[in-house]
């Protein structure tokens, strides 16, 4: 069952699935039981929920006529559908030779996307063995990350105890 519910302390109007005990506003965090919450219309097709929301919100906005000239929810989604261009013809249309983008698509060399720079330095506490910071940051040096960086992301991970040191050596938990 989905439900478009009110909110008495600021007006704003959303769409529930189901039904919980208490519903809490979005907007303003207002937490009420579902039983005292305003329910403008309560269906079994979301399609149907959304259509009425957005039809009370347009009409909210003065709106009402602009909404009147919009197709139905669900065919909205077959016209976006029917309206989509094709690469090529995209590309084409704007000046590109398809053939040669592909080619240049297929010489392409570069190692897939780095990784991040926390990811960087979690790869270096399981990789090194009894590592210290320098030898941490001598690791996430050489792959592009920066020194300031790692002495930063091994302080926020000891102090969330995700990583223990000891004796200036770093160990992921």
């Amino acid at each position: 069952m989905y439900a478009i519910v009110g909110c008495s302390s600021c007006s704003n109007l959303w769409l529930i699935e189901g039904r919980s005990k208490t519903v809490q506003c979005p907007r303003c965090g207002s937490r009420r039981p579902y039983e005292k919450r305003r329910k403008f219309l309560e269906t079994d097709d979301p399609d149907h929920a959304r259509e009425v929301r957005a039809s009370m919100l347009a009409s909210r906005q003065g709106e009402s006529d602009a909404f009147a000239r919009v197709d139905a929810f669900g065919d909205l989604e077959d016209t976006v559908e029917d309206g989509v261009i094709p690469d090529e013809e995209y590309l084409e249309a704007a000046g590109l030779d398809v053939d040669e983008l592909a080619a240049a698509g297929d010489r392409n060399t570069r190692q897939p996307a780095s990784q991040s720079k926390r990811a960087v330095v979690e790869e270096a506490l399981e990789t090194l063995e009894s590592p210290t910071e320098a030898d941490i940051v001598d690791y996430a040096t050489d792959r592009g990350v920066e020194a300031t960086y790692v002495q930063s992301a091994l302080e926020k991970l000891v102090r969330r105890g995700a990583v223990s040191e000891s004796r200036g050596t770093y160990r992921l938990l």
